[in-house]
């Protein structure tokens, strides 16, 4: 899980990058380059195919060169060659006559091969595919990555980046274009899963990599909602208009959109190992920093009441957000050792200012109602339920691009005088070779 800043560790003679994580950030996988002219010749205008075959190679050549930190140019080409391979697949659904579905044998099978690789892995290609379907969902994939890779960028400033000690100071603006990224990450994969993925048969669903498994895209999809959320109480904490239950809510929905996303994703196989081993140890810890928020608020809150009760009932909130604060610190060393190990940004923010007063509100409390605790002993025994609210947040509707002129309706009279060239051009070669 890559960021844009890194420190270096020393193992035996070699360095190693040891990355910082914010947001949870997916691999890029890059194109590897094919033969689209040869391979596309006849099934769109020559114009496409090369444009295609150019941008494809752009992409590629771009992330490699700058590690995937130029995100503006890679997005502006994905989002053309998107448009592109949107156009090919309707024609191709036009030609063989079939709804705009996902078939097995879409009149590319054994045509063209789509090759990817996992950004800075020197192997072969890892993922191989000939359908169409296959390379939307893995161009849209790359594009949530991007997004989330920009939003975690955004929340490590680059003053602070060569020094882990230093007070990191993220600006509001910064704060607000994170948020609106990941829910355009959060838009992108759920696109995925409710367009692409419901196309698949259950046979070439569980082909799929780890990381573009229906599970892992719907978790992801929750999960950026979940840390746009905790972006929001970060900014309500520093306003000084934001109320104290204005603060709790964003803490209740946080809760629960992490308490989604870990169910959505700890029943399923994949979890064993590789990007959902890691994400589902991020979620947990992001979960347990939400809750121990979300006690923390409630309970002060409660203790407005001028009941007995109500204190005592404000008492175990602040008790148990500590104890969720502690095992939150265990569960950030867990995500961060589950390999690619990781580091955690230094205490900043809502969680930095939450570490602080959590536990002085607790000892301070539980000090002055102590009595009461004690005359109340069954209470201390039932943690209060946090309250239901409402999420606000929802994934930024993604629609496919509009299609490139001259992309889905090629003149079939042109598309077959360039096949009948290329035909003639070989056949005289055959025929010099015969001399």
């Amino acid at each position: 899980m890559g960021c844009a800043t890194s420190v270096y560790a020393s193992v035996g003679k070699k360095k190693r990058i040891v990355q910082e994580s914010v947001v949870f950030v997916l691999q890029l996988r890059v194109p590897v380059q094919s033969d689209l002219q040869r391979q596309l010749k006849g099934v769109a205008p020559k114009a496409t195919v090369e444009r295609l075959a150019c941008l494809r190679n752009q992409i590629q050549l771009v992330a490699e060169d700058t590690g995937g930190s130029a995100i503006s140019e890679l997005r502006t080409a994905l989002e053309e060659y998107l448009s592109l391979l949107t156009g090919l697949i309707k024609k191709i659904c036009c030609k063989i006559k079939c709804s705009y579905d996902f078939v097995e044998n879409d009149g590319m099978e054994g045509c063209v091969e789509f090759k990817w690789k996992t950004l800075g892995d020197g192997r072969r290609a890892e993922l191989c595919f000939t359908n169409l379907w296959m390379e939307m969902l893995t161009v849209i994939h790359m594009m949530a990555a991007l997004a989330l890779t920009e939003a975690n960028s955004l929340m490590i400033p680059r003053a602070c980046s060569d020094s882990s000690n230093s007070v990191r100071v993220v600006s509001s603006d910064c704060r607000r274009d994170a948020v609106d990224l990941l829910l355009k990450a959060s838009g992108y994969l759920e696109f995925c899963v409710r367009e692409i993925l419901t196309r698949f048969p259950p046979d070439i669903k569980s082909k799929l990599p780890d990381d573009m498994q229906e599970s892992v895209l719907q978790t992801l999809s929750i999960q950026a909602l979940g840390q746009g959320t905790e972006i929001q109480l970060g900014l309500a904490v520093d306003s000084q208009k934001a109320t104290l239950s204005v603060k709790r809510r964003l803490a209740c929905e946080q809760v629960i959109y992490f308490s989604q996303a870990y169910q959505c994703l700890s029943g399923c196989d994949v979890v064993s190992h590789g990007c959902a081993k890691k994400l589902l140890r991020f979620i947990y810890w992001k979960f347990l920093e939400a809750k121990a928020a979300a006690y923390y608020y409630h309970g002060l809150v409660t203790d407005k009441g001028n009941e007995p009760a109500c204190h005592v009932s404000a008492v175990c909130c602040f008790l148990a957000a500590a104890e969720l604060l502690a095992e939150s610190k265990k569960a950030c060393f867990s995500f961060c050792l589950a390999p690619p190990v990781t580091r955690a940004p230094p205490m900043w923010g809502v969680m930095k200012h939450l570490s602080q007063k959590i536990p002085e509100v607790a000892f301070r409390k539980s000090q002055t109602y102590g009595y009461l605790l004690e005359e109340e002993e069954k209470a201390m025994q039932c943690l209060p339920e946090l309250p239901d609210f409402q999420l606000s947040l929802r994934p930024e509707e993604f629609e496919l691009p509009e299609i490139e002129a001259g992309s889905s309706e090629g003149n079939q009279t042109h598309l077959l005088s360039e096949h009948l060239e290329d035909y003639s051009d070989n056949h005289d070669d055959d025929e010099d070779n015969d001399h």
